[in-house]
């Protein structure tokens, strides 16, 4: 593709490489040449296989486990293309590892958040994409363009399709944070909310408190950004039930799916959770008959037609 008087080239890294292929495919082009090999002692090797002087270049990579090993091939890739001498590097992160510190919670620790930022400004990227971040403001953590996508239109129209009777669902946030995203899926589809009052003592560990709203009788859907162990998700699903729900079903947009996440969600109450495909699923995960993935080739397709041709993005979440 071509655009402005410049070429457009889609790399792809490891990490998500069918997703990439997806949104080459959605704009009708095949992923650029890009070796990612390994010297003998583990160090990541990158050598880009065509001229990229003077294209506006795309990286498709997410910074999911192992989230050093795909950061470093990330950096390392952009570094390759600058050097190059690309006009434009836009990282495509659909998912942006290390964004849980996102500011200091105790003496003494880091944001990482902010770190990862300053490494891929280093690097040379122009650009980010990156989609349903889990604090919105790391985008201020940037000095360059940010282009911050939802899954809401992927969401949106699964949830029509699976419950078309507003009057049935109650939308439920599994902690205070995600309070705005659930009101703005509400909003949409006509239909309440609830709340989860949880406490998390330590990273990775949670606690139900208390439910705010009423479930009784309706089918609960929990809302969430990510699902990491899934201690969160399944104790809330639990909640549910107590509480009176009828069935309770998980919509989630990054699947980390860590340690015993496969496990709980097994011998949970949900009855299904549907998962984007930002991070890929392992094998445990597809067999497990509980997980289900919805792609967001097209949604990260438009977005990079949009960006390459100078066009508006925000009209892709009206």
């Amino acid at each position: 593709m071509q655009a402005n008087g410049r070429a457009m080239k889609i790399f792809s890294g490891r990490a998500n490489a069918r997703l990439a292929e997806d949104i080459a495919s959605y704009l009708g082009t095949a992923l650029s040449k890009a070796e990612v090999t390994r010297f003998s002692d583990g160090e990541i090797n990158v050598e880009i296989g065509e001229n990229v002087r003077g294209c506006e270049t795309f990286i498709v990579q997410p910074t999911c486990a192992p989230a050093n090993d795909h950061l470093m091939e990330l950096l390392i890739m952009c570094d390759a293309l600058k050097r190059a001498s690309a006009s434009a590097i836009v990282a495509v992160l659909p998912y942006y590892g290390y964004s849980r510190q996102d500011r200091k919670v105790a003496p003494r620790t880091p944001i990482t958040a902010k770190l990862v930022a300053n490494l891929l400004s280093t690097a040379g990227v122009t650009r980010v994409v990156s989609m349903d971040m889990h604090a919105g403001q790391i985008q201020g953590f940037f000095d360059i363009p940010f282009d911050h996508l939802y899954a809401s239109p992927v969401f949106l129209e699964h949830l029509r399709m699976a419950f078309p009777d507003p009057d049935e669902i109650v939308m439920v946030s599994p902690d205070a944070g995600g309070v705005e995203r659930v009101r703005a899926y509400s909003k949409r589809l006509g239909c309440p909310i609830a709340i989860v009052d949880k406490r998390r003592p330590k990273a990775n560990v949670a606690e139900i408190m208390n439910l705010i709203g009423d479930v009784q009788g309706k089918v609960a859907i929990l809302l969430d950004d990510m699902v990491d162990t899934a201690g969160t998700l399944t104790q809330a699903a639990q909640a549910m039930i107590d509480k009176g729900a009828k069935r309770v079903y998980a919509y989630a947009v990054h699947g980390v799916l860590s340690g015993p996440a496969i496990r709980r969600i097994k011998e949970s109450a949900l009855e299904s959770l549907v998962l984007t495909d930002t991070i890929p699923l392992t094998e445990e995960a597809r067999a497990s008959g509980r997980i289900k993935t919805l792609t967001t080739a097209p949604l990260f397709g438009e977005a990079i037609r949009r960006i390459h041709e100078g066009d508006s993005l925000s009209s892709l979440f009206v």
